[in-house]
């Protein structure tokens, strides 16, 4: 068998790259690079610990050509190279090295001496020399191990130099099991990972299982399976001093505003198309997706940010959602990336399977199995020899690195075997160090199946009976898998109770709702006066409620998503509401949607994501203004205001009184609550008058509207320029406006010379119109007679936005609002 060097490479490979390298000489091309980076004679060669934490002398293997040492000066250079290489490669040799940044780590090969040759090339080129830390190195190659893809090697080669307490991240939903690559495969990539200097998180996803429906809903039922979870991983060895347990339900109750604000700006950052492409973590594909499989990608980036995760250590399942944070770094100009370390997914046992399946209790070896159960199941095992074209047809995806084989038992032998430092495997009288040379041996033949299985039969209940050993010994952890046991053995069934936001401040009575607009850059006159309207519309005796949606405009990205501008917009709508129109105000309950949320997050967001289960994106999309479904960020708002209707209605019953132009997503809500059996609001579409001073696409918005921050010249001047032609009644812009007047003033009144007709107080609507159909009233007289009445509407809000928090509401509108102007002009431009 071929002999190993202290780095794990073979010792022939590294005399094939010192040979290609000719390192040896002065005339080496190479050497007053690697002059800087390796062992001066006489120094004692670059070792990493030993499993007794004591650093091993250099290896004296022989080289195939028969050289005593060269396994040792080939792999320092191997290593040394791969560090010092990886990151000068342009980006048209790293895609030749390997598809989607793939570096192999040292143990399986390193860079091609063709790239290796070009990079120190270069580097000598710019007559820079840069000594790499040989400590720097033992880490790169001993993360590299892990993953079967690095995106990318130089920012992971920066962090460990940079950050050498990086944080890594995985995160698992307890329901019921555990297979063997969730146990001694992430136990030995884990410590891995800390033995580098790592501190790895668990993100133990219970609220998520609870949301999946895991262990019938009951969430202590399945948070006795996560305490399960980690005795096994402690009884298989994982090295407990860097690992920490965070639960999901209490991380995020405790941090909610932080974590779901991140997950809001992913979704308003991230294009539907986009995360559609991520649903395969769920096992789903892009066909007949739900509104909450959307939202599920969106909430597992969102936990990389909330952790504050360097490194994502998960499986290739998973790549395509941690790429998304990458993607989510570009568009938010997050300069750090989350480095992707992805590791291999462990073929099922059967035939075409390409994972694992806990719903298969034969596709895989379980932590829990008996030695009889895993000798029942490898000698069944899938073992072929050859390839079989039909074989893992399916996923695609699950695995980067080429096999066409697809044996499952050389599959186990490859990554859970010998992923353990100076392991070697027996197969009768047979000793193999390498995984290459015994996967060459069965394919020729010379190692049969059933001595392959034997052995693996045996190096598998080697692993597991600690953890037998364990569960035998520990009363509680025996505990622990007695209760499991039983439950898995029961028929769970989720609990039919409906989970919703119970409102504070609801008094018992009906609620009438009203929906206010959407944050915009502007407060318009209109905003304010179509809520008024609707809230004079309310039932006597009924709670009137303004609703507030702040964190839905948030996630929709209106004013940019800034929260400090939106919150501007409705402090300054509120004002306008409570100015205009104060005795009614008096009797109206507000609502701020985030606020609410937060005093009942886990509520809230477990009856959106239930909303979410039972709607399909093709209900979003026909709710959403035109069809138009292009953003995440739609589809999690659509659901969120399915959580809003349940909240409001929580007291019982209820009106939602709304905009038509919101009438799809109302009626949304509406029907997604009567379809599954709860009590639905009446709904109630109110449209209040249209008080653009134009027709519709003629001027810009900030021309033709009123907004409550206007001065008096500036709405002169904008009525001046209104709309408003002598005896047209049709289209008449200051018409609605003076009804809208007369209706805060009583009265209107138009000021005019004697020989003009003289001045007229009008008090009902009908006889303007007839005065100005019948040419009576000239527009020459009705627009500053309209200007004189609209600034004295105002001139009670312009003297209550003097107030210090108004006028920095104000001020913050306005630069948010230039902000997004500019920026619009730099994208327009380039």
């Amino acid at each position: 068998m071929a002999q190993r060097s202290q780095w794990g490479l073979p010792s022939t490979a590294a005399g094939v790259l010192l040979a290609g390298l000719a390192l040896p000489g002065a005339h080496g091309g190479g050497a007053a690079v690697l002059g800087s980076i390796a062992p001066s004679a006489g120094a004692p060669a670059l070792s990493r610990p030993g499993r007794a934490g004591q650093a091993k002398g250099p290896a004296t293997g022989t080289s195939s050509s028969g050289s005593a040492g060269a396994g040792s000066q080939g792999t320092w250079a191997a290593v040394a190279l791969t560090a010092v290489a990886a990151p000068l490669l342009s980006r048209r040799a790293r895609r030749r090295q390997g598809q989607r940044g793939l570096f192999p780590a040292c143990a399986r090969g390193v860079l091609s001496v063709r790239h290796a040759k070009a990079a120190v090339a270069e580097k000598e080129a710019e007559g820079v020399e840069e000594a790499v830390d040989p400590e720097v190195a033992w880490r790169l190659e001993l993360l590299r191990s892990v993953g079967e893809e690095c995106q990318t090697v130089p920012e992971l080669q920066n962090l460990i130099t940079k950050k050498p307490n990086f944080v890594l991240y995985d995160g698992f939903e307890p329901s019921g099991r555990m297979h063997i690559a969730q146990g001694i495969y992430k136990m030995l990539n884990v410590n891995k990972c800390t033995k580098a200097g790592g501190t790895f998180i668990f993100w133990v996803a219970d609220w998520f299982a609870l949301m999946n429906d895991k262990m019938g809903g009951d969430i202590e039922k399945i948070r006795v399976v996560g305490k399960y979870l980690i005795e096994v991983w402690k009884a298989s060895g994982m090295d407990m001093s860097q690992v920490k347990f965070l639960w999901s339900s209490q991380e995020i109750t405790q941090n909610a505003e932080v974590y779901w604000m991140q997950a809001l700006d992913i979704a308003r950052r991230s294009t539907l198309a986009r995360v559609k492409k991520c649903c395969q973590i769920m096992g789903r594909g892009e066909d007949s997706l739900t509104a909450a499989q959307i939202l599920y990608p969106i909430m597992q980036c969102a936990d990389i940010f909330f952790l504050k995760a360097d490194i994502c250590q998960l499986g290739v399942d998973q790549r395509k959602v941690n790429m998304l944070a990458r993607d989510y770094c570009d568009a938010a100009r997050r300069k750090l990336k989350p480095v992707i370390l992805s590791h291999h997914m462990l073929y099922g046992l059967k035939k075409g399977q390409a994972k694992m399946s806990k719903s298969d209790p034969d596709s895989a070896i379980f932590m829990e199995d008996s030695a009889e159960d895993v000798e029942r199941k490898i000698l069944n095992a899938y073992c072929p020899s050859v390839p079989e074209g039909d074989a893992n047809t399916a996923d695609q995806e699950m695995s980067l690195v080429a096999d066409d084989l697809k044996n499952p038992c050389l599959d186990y032998i490859r990554y859970v075997l010998f992923s353990r430092e100076n392991y070697e495997f027996c197969v009768g009288d047979q000793v193999f160090t390498e995984f290459e040379a015994l996967r060459e041996a069965f394919v020729a033949g010379d190692v049969a199946e059933a001595e392959l299985k034997t052995s693996l039969i045996r190096e598998i209940n080697l692993l597991l009976e600690p953890v037998r050993q364990h569960f035998a010994g520990s009363p509680e952890a025996q505990e622990l898998l007695e209760k499991v046991s039983t439950w898995r053995k029961e028929n769970l069934t989720p609990a039919t109770s409906e989970t919703r936001l119970h409102l504070q401040g609801l008094d018992g009575r009906p609620v009438f709702a009203v929906m206010a607009p959407l944050a915009g850059e502007f407060v318009r006159f209109e905003d304010v006066w179509s809520v008024m309207v609707r809230l004079r519309s309310a039932p006597e005796g009924s709670q009137v409620v303004l609703w507030l949606e702040d964190w839905t405009a948030s996630a929709l990205d209106c004013l940019g998503g800034d929260k400090d501008a939106i919150k501007a917009f409705y402090d300054l709508l509120l004002q306008g509401l409570r100015t205009l129109s104060p005795g009614l105000m008096e009797t109206v309950t507000v609502c701020w949607q985030g606020e609410a949320i937060l005093a009942g997050s886990e509520e809230y967001w477990t009856s959106v994501i239930d909303a979410g289960r039972c709607c399909s994106l093709e209900d979003v999309r026909g709710a959403v203004p035109d069809g138009r479904l292009e953003t995440a960020s739609q589809v999690v708002a659509a659901i969120m205001h399915i959580g809003d209707v349940l909240a409001l209605g929580s007291a019982g019953e209820s009106i939602l009184c709304g905009d038509p132009a919101r009438e799809g997503l109302h009626r949304l809500a509406t029907e997604q609550l009567s379809r599954r059996k709860l009590a639905a609001p009446e709904l109630q579409l109110l449209a209040a008058p249209a008080l653009r001073l134009r027709g519709d696409g003629e001027g810009l918005d900030e021309d033709t509207n009123v907004f409550l921050t206007d001065t008096q010249p500036v709405v002169n001047g904008k009525i001046k320029k209104a709309f408003c032609e002598p005896g047209n009644l049709d289209l008449n812009p200051p018409l609605e406006w003076v009804d809208l007047l007369m209706q805060l003033q009583g009265e209107f009144v138009v000021r005019r010379k004697p020989a003009n007709g003289g001045d007229q107080s009008y008090t009902s609507s009908s006889t303007i119109r007839e005065d100005f159909a019948s040419g009576v009233l000239h527009p020459g007289d009705l627009k500053p007679a309209l200007s004189k009445a609209l600034n004295e509407a105002l001139e009670p809000v312009r003297t209550d936005f003097k107030a210090a928090e108004l006028k920095k509401a104000a001020k913050k509108l306005d630069t948010v609002r230039k902000a997004l102007l500019k920026k619009a002009k730099q994208a327009k431009k380039g």
